[in-house]
């Protein structure tokens, strides 16, 4: 029988354990670190290793699905990539597809299913004329003459690459002319869904997928977001590839000046084209992935062709002729479908949308055209006869030079130094902006809320009429002059608004440009891109601004001979054309798969 020994005890944890758990707070606390300080370093390590599983709680990944994307959804794209990289759990929650459409969708980026570029049959034609005229502007309201000599190029193109100059080219079918001696398709020129050959990649003037898919998979939107991003970043570092689709004298192309030229997608399968208007009387459609003309559209004007718009399945162009014709880009037809007259002088530009064609003139005024139940039921054959609504607008004091249509908004630009601003539906006059520019304004591109506007006084301006704030190359910008009604004796503004304040006060100077880095000459062309704006310039160049700052993102000089007349941007290219005849792209999606972005 076994008896207690009263006169021994051993250590009760389980009363030292109770005797700890009953001091308070701050006294536990105060002893763990006496006893912690007491170890050695070694010791020290080891006892915060086997503390770190209770003081590192994953929140994130305890939390269902649903609410972790929630979170995730409320952070930026630069966050979202760096979480990618804490733990499996959270790289899967951070690429989740539906995170990145939701960023896409924000930016307006859309997924595109890659499609098979077009083949063409072709045909050839020798060129060899040149013109020192440029039509496509009118005179300004005082006699300041603009400057016709440019001065020759000087500086390097910033481009990445030397130039692909494309020769010999097959020519393409004609809209309006028919010819006999066609020749198969050149299979060379064919897109392939392969790596192409070096010399051949060289011939592309949009750069082809990498690596495309016959069958792509569902979107892969972190895949188009970083593409889009990797695309901004190269056009801010002026990692462009530079090519041309014609020069002076190339065979199978246009014999005359250029005059304007628009970047354009075809709604059924994204396939993007190049359009572009000649002195010749012609518009040619380019294949920039195979740099051929796939059609002429020919025999409608007899004069040169000054403006042209592509939008929805129909092409509108207008010349010196007086005329605008009207195009359906969906069959072959020898003649467009619909012919407008009425400008009593030539037509410098011409845009439209579903509802409505806008023109202008050098005989000062504005044409609204309206369709009545839509573009295509207004030009459908059995409405062939039926007359469209017209409206004139006439306020302007000097040629109108240019003029622009976004939503129910038109802005007429012109050499009286003032902008206008006018309901579609109602022909009825807005706003005005008088002396707007220092000089006449030679050019306009607009995308609610942003007017972006080029003047023969050198230089670039925007503005948002919304905020009534904006950006100006000049050192000193003519104070912004906004008016609500007109005199209709002289048409001078009345009814003057407070005067307009730009970003920190007056509009602000595109954060300080160089003086010798702007234009030296008339400001023929702007485009507005995505994130950035180009301008051509009868100073040869082309440059490259931002967009929100107005600061100078590149300087395109040295591969224009001649004044420049046109230009347009996208997500991944500039192009341009002008007196020397030459067609000139600037590409930054070279070696990048790009046949899922919808441009």
């Amino acid at each position: 029988m076994a008896y207690t020994d009263e006169g021994y005890v051993e250590h009760d944890e389980t009363n030292a354990q109770r005797g700890i758990d009953l001091l308070p707070l701050r006294d536990r606390e105060e002893l763990v670190y006496k006893l912690l300080a007491s170890l050695p370093r070694s010791q020290i390590a080891q006892v915060h290793r086997r503390l770190a599983t209770y003081v590192q709680v994953d929140i994130l990944a305890a939390l269902p699905d649903e609410l972790a994307l929630l979170v995730l959804s409320q952070l930026p794209w630069q966050s979202l990539l760096k979480c990618a990289l804490v733990s499996r759990r959270w790289r899967l929650l951070a690429n989740d597809n539906s995170l990145w459409h939701a960023l896409c969708d924000k930016e307006g980026w859309e997924w595109r299913k890659p499609t098979i570029s077009r083949s063409s049959n072709l045909l050839f034609r020798d060129a060899h004329v040149y013109d020192s005229d440029d039509e496509g502007v009118g005179e300004e309201e005082e006699d300041f003459g603009y400057v016709t000599q440019s001065p020759p190029a000087t500086g390097l193109s910033l481009s990445s690459s030397s130039s692909s100059e494309v020769v010999g080219l097959p020519a393409s079918p004609r809209i309006g002319q028919t010819s006999s001696k066609q020749t198969p398709s050149v299979p060379a020129l064919r897109l392939k869904l392969q790596i192409p050959p070096r010399r051949q990649t060289l011939n592309r003037h949009s750069a082809p997928p990498v690596l495309p898919n016959a069958e792509p998979s569902e979107p892969d939107y972190k895949l188009l977001h970083q593409t889009h991003r990797l695309l901004q970043a190269r056009f801010r570092h002026n990692a462009f590839r530079f090519s041309t689709l014609q020069t002076r004298g190339t065979p199978n192309t246009h014999t005359g000046i250029i005059y304007c030229l628009q970047l354009y997608s075809y709604a059924n399968d994204g396939h993007q084209v190049l359009f572009t208007g000649s002195k010749d009387r012609t518009v040619r459609e380019w294949n920039l992935r195979t740099g051929v003309v796939e059609r002429v559209f020919e025999g409608a004007h007899s004069g040169s062709i000054l403006s042209l718009c592509a939008h929805g399945d129909y092409l509108a162009t207008a010349g010196s002729d007086l005329r605008i014709c009207i195009w359906d880009l969906r069959d072959n037809r020898s003649a467009p479908v619909r012919v407008l007259t009425g400008h009593s002088d030539s037509v410098l530009c011409v845009r439209f949308d579903d509802q409505r064609l806008v023109s202008c003139s050098k005989d000062h005024t504005v044409r609204i055209c309206r369709f009545p139940g839509g573009i295509a039921a207004a030009l459908a054959p059995s409405s062939k006869t039926k007359p469209l609504a017209l409206e004139v607008l006439g306020s302007h004091r000097a040629a109108v030079n240019a003029v622009a249509l976004s939503g129910n908004l038109v802005i007429s630009a012109s050499g009286d130094k003032s902008l206008r601003m006018w309901d579609a539906s109602t022909g009825v006059q807005l706003r005005s902006f008088d002396a707007h520019h220092q000089r006449g304004i030679a050019s306009i591109d607009f995308a609610y809320p942003l007017v972006l506007t080029g003047s023969s006084d050198c230089h670039l301006r925007a503005y948002d009429i919304e905020k009534r704030r904006g950006w100006c190359t000049s050192d000193e910008p003519p104070p912004l002059k906004e008016s609500t009604s007109l005199c209709e004796a002289c048409g001078g503004s009345v009814g003057a608004l407070s005067p307009s304040e730009g970003i920190d006060g007056p509009s602000r100077r595109g954060s300080m440009i160089p003086r010798e880095m702007m234009h030296t000459n008339l400001v023929r062309s702007v485009a507005l891109g995505p994130h950035f704006v180009a301008s051509g310039s009868y100073d040869q160049s082309v440059k490259i601004w931002d967009k929100e700052t107005g600061a100078l993102v590149a300087d395109l000089a040295g591969k224009h001979d001649a004044r420049v007349f046109s230009v347009d941007i996208d997500y991944s290219k500039i192009v341009s054309c002008g007196e020397d005849q030459k067609i000139c792209i600037w590409d930054v999606s070279y070696g990048i798969d790009t046949s899922f972005v919808k441009l």
